[in-house]
């Protein structure tokens, strides 16, 4: 009995103790379309790599990869379609340094 009431009390302390894993980060989210950019883009490369369309225009993405969010040659992968996203970081010689990336449904 005194086993069950010290877990009783126990859970909810450790619960209350933990943090999520994927908050929003609270600094200016920028809307995107993310897609390969050879493929998608139109944008000059050697190979597919993961690429943002922010307005007008088109940078290749540091910190996060193109097969980090799924096969890219699925049906709804990013050599496949665009897909939108919000996004955080900033454009360093020409490429986009993401500190966090979330694909919008």
């Amino acid at each position: 009995m005194k086993k069950l009431l010290t877990l009783l009390i126990f859970i909810p302390l450790v619960s209350f103790g933990q943090k999520t894993l994927k908050e929003k980060p609270e600094i200016n989210l920028v809307k995107a379309e993310a897609a390969c950019g050879i493929c998608m883009l139109n944008m000059q490369g050697e190979e597919c790599e993961l690429a943002v369309k922010i307005k007008d225009s088109k940078y290749y993405v540091i910190g996060t990869g193109i097969d980090d969010h799924g096969n890219a040659h699925s049906k709804k992968g990013f050599c496949n379609a665009i897909r939108k996203a919000e996004i955080q970081g900033k454009v360093i010689n020409n490429k986009y340094h993401i500190t966090y990336f979330e694909l919008v449904k």
